[in-house]
């Protein structure tokens, strides 16, 4: 079993109620479905990967893991998917769909700190040589890992400039959902 989209939001909204938390969950949902060819585990994935962060920030170590029993508990069952979401508190990927939520993670901060910084603050109007300036940029948004953004490179053999766009277009596809 893996749990349908709709009862994946109502867990996202009943554990967390940090607006800009539940916005960045939408936004790696985006990019992870984007990054997948739209498959729905994955972008289920991306919207529950930190979905435990409000409960576990200063308790890092069961990041993730606190997510993984709450969907145990209400009984999903599918390993792959349940490994995914513990995947990114233990920071261990070792999957495509792993790598993509590890590398993705960073990305959508980046390109939300672009859209911030544009007149009109919209994401309609980040380009993909604009996210690549910022992140050329290492006192721009200071604490994004881009060296876990540039593994995307490596470990899903995507260039960094085509992750850019296909991460960016996912964004933009729910931009009003985001605010942006």
């Amino acid at each position: 079993m893996v749990i349908t989209r709709q009862q994946a939001l109502d867990l996202l909204y009943s554990k967390m109620q940090s607006v800009n938390l539940r916005r960045h969950c939408l936004s790696v949902e985006a990019a992870m479905k984007a990054l997948n060819n739209d498959t729905e585990i994955a972008g289920i994935v991306g919207l529950l990967h930190d979905g435990d962060y409000e409960q576990t920030k200063e308790d890092i170590a069961n990041h993730s893991i606190l997510m993984a029993k709450w969907l145990r508990e209400i009984g999903e069952t599918d390993e792959v998917f349940l490994h995914g979401i513990e995947s990114h508190g233990a920071s261990n990927p070792t999957t495509i769909m792993e790598w993509s939520l590890f590398c993705c993670d960073e990305l959508t901060g980046l390109i939300v700190a672009t859209a911030l910084v544009q007149p009109t603050k919209k994401l309609a109007d980040v380009t993909v040589e604009k996210v690549l300036d910022k992140f050329k940029s290492k006192n721009f948004a200071a604490g994004v890992k881009r060296e876990d953004i540039i593994k995307c490179e490596e470990k899903l053999n995507i260039k960094l400039d085509k992750f850019i766009e296909i991460v960016l277009k996912g964004m933009q596809s729910i931009a009003t959902e985001i605010g942006l």
